[in-house]
């Protein structure tokens, strides 16, 4: 419930704070005393579009903030899910708005958006004006009539589950069938591009390896020349390597006597000399070996041509990628090969989980109508006696493709004449009665859920005398479930409140302030008969305020 609702610089109101009681309030006032400007301070804190005109003049900021007990509603998922404060006693909404336009948002002093606050507001404060009873002619509003007074939560939440797996079956059978038709527009290309690379034969490292081959292959002579010259630098009997390191060796050794120092220049030597003995012989098989081999040459550049090719094709660098590339479509085919397959399977889970949907979406529908019976009884027992004796109403139930709802497309038919053709809300129902109908409705879920505060914005706009003292005793028995604040013009549903607030404008300064202020008993009495009497206060309108505050009762069977 709304506790304390605290306005700053906003419209006509410097400094307002309000605290309201649990039960059934009301708020009076003259028209255009700044009732409104108070719910649209209010509305900012549910999350609605703010407007820096709004922000009052001369101010450099307009704050509305709200306290709420949520002691009720069980919100701590919501608190955690957006990682913000949770006490599950009080919330605090607060909204700040700026003269540029900016504004910001808080939820228990933690930033948030706007949608945080628009979708937590809605669990808090319903604030039910003539706009609102539009929402009677709409399916989706009917339905979760029917929802709250059925009190089918499990039973929706199995149709829900059931739904979006269907949905999400559905969309995945979607993609795959396109995904197979794309495959089969491109199964030609896919087929003939894997067959070139497959016929390639291609071995991973095998570029590197033919480029070399390709090399020496191409310089056979010059290679063979080169072998033959270091051999016969090598061993030469003239002045070869080997000759003149095996004499250095000899001289070495010569030397140990008389030089110790020459063991190590000797060690060294003697390595040299056995190493390059070694590689002379070496090196002659090596030249002698070599032989060009044209046949090889041409057979390793056409192979190399057609890697080099099938690179340039396909933009790419290397054997290696080529071969991924080969692979990724040998994947392709075997999707295509087995697609036919894969669909046959989600087709089948598909039928099985809407063969599920059905299942549920029966079982959600058995509980509305069996809610509707209820809906259509005791709304005509409690309109009945808001002025009209005739009423009949129906819920009216007909199929539909399932969807998120369900598969029941509802209507609400209504007559208020005797023996009247009952038609659908929308086009047969005045202002004034639907009003009645949606204060009937909300009176009904009042006790079936845990309801936010409610508001009623002049809702019984159209009614007076003894209509409007029953609609007073409807709201006053909603208020021993509910908080309910009720803005009226009426005298007969303002002496039903439990307590009472007084919207005026003071101009007793230089500006225009709105101000609001409970009432006592006593300033109830004369304020209930000027609503009586107008502006002329008499003493005859004081004693009927006196009588009307002093037989606020609810009626029995209201």
């Amino acid at each position: 419930m709304l506790q304390t609702l605290a306005i700053y610089n906003y419209a006509l109101i410097s400094r307002l704070e309000i605290n309201f009681p649990a039960g059934f309030s009301v708020i009076t006032g003259e028209t255009g005393a700044g009732k409104s400007i108070i719910l649209g301070a209010l509305s900012l804190i549910l999350g609605q579009r703010a407007e820096a005109k709004s922000i009052k003049q001369d101010a450099e900021k307009c704050s509305v903030e709200g306290v709420f007990d949520i002691s009720s509603y069980s919100l701590e998922t919501f608190f955690k899910d957006r990682d913000l404060e949770y006490d599950p006693r009080s919330c605090i909404l607060r909204r700040e708005i700026w003269p540029s336009g900016k504004s910001r948002a808080f939820i228990n002093d933690t930033p948030a958006g706007l949608n945080d606050l628009k979708e937590l507001g809605a669990y808090l404060i319903d604030i039910h004006s003539q706009h609102q009873n539009l929402l009677l002619a709409d399916n989706q509003f009917q339905l979760q009539v029917l929802d709250v007074l059925a009190q089918n939560k499990s039973v929706q939440n199995e149709y829900q589950a059931a739904y979006k797996k269907y949905l999400s079956i559905s969309r995945q059978l979607n993609a795959l069938k396109e995904k197979i038709s794309r495959q089969q527009a491109e199964e030609d290309y896919i087929r003939f591009q894997f067959r070139q690379l497959d016929e390639a034969r291609l071995q991973v490292g095998e570029q590197t390896v033919l480029e070399k081959e390709r090399e020496t292959l191409s310089h056979v002579e010059e290679i063979k020349s080169g072998l033959y010259r270091i051999g016969q630098l090598l061993s030469s009997d003239g002045n070869g390597v080997v000759p003149a390191l095996k004499e250095a060796w000899n001289i070495s050794q010569s030397l140990q006597k008389i030089y110790p120092a020459s063991d190590e220049i000797s060690a060294r030597l003697n390595s040299a000399y056995l190493d390059m003995k070694d590689l002379a012989p070496e090196t002659d098989a090596r030249q002698e070996s070599l032989e060009f081999k044209p046949e090889r040459l041409q057979e390793i550049n056409e192979r190399l041509d057609l890697i080099y090719s099938l690179q340039h094709k396909h933009h790419l660098d290397s054997v290696e990628e080529l071969i991924d590339l080969r692979n990724r479509w040998e994947a392709q085919i075997r999707e295509i090969d087995h697609s036919g397959e894969e669909l046959e399977n989600m087709e089948k889970d598909l039928s099985q989980i809407y063969s599920q949907v059905l299942q549920q979406a029966a079982a959600l529908s058995e509980s509305r109508r069996k809610a509707a019976g209820q809906i259509e009884k005791e709304l005509v027992e409690k309109i009945g006696i808001l002025g009209m004796p005739y009423i009949r109403f129906a819920v009216e139930f007909s199929p539909k493709t399932p969807d998120v709802t369900g598969s029941d497309e509802v209507a609400y038919l209504f007559s208020a004449n005797k023996n009247g053709e009952l038609k659908p809300v929308a086009q047969t129902a005045s202002g004034g009665e639907i009003s009645r109908l949606m204060l009937g409705i909300k009176s009904l879920i009042a006790g079936a859920m845990a309801l936010p505060s409610i508001i009623f914005d002049e809702i019984d706009t159209g009614v007076s005398g003894e209509i409007a003292d029953k609609m007073g005793d409807i709201m006053r028995r909603m208020g021993t479930m509910m908080q309910v604040i009720a803005i009226t013009h009426l005298p007969q549903i303002a002496a039903k409140g439990e307590s009472q607030f007084l919207v005026y404008k003071d101009e007793n300064t230089d500006l225009t302030e709105t101000q609001i202020q409970r009432l006592s008993d006593e300033e109830r009495v004369h304020e209930i008969a000027r609503m009586l009497s107008g502006a002329t206060l008499t003493e005859a309108a004081v004693e009927n305020a006196k009588v009307l505050l002093n037989t606020t009762r609810p009626k029995e069977g209201v």
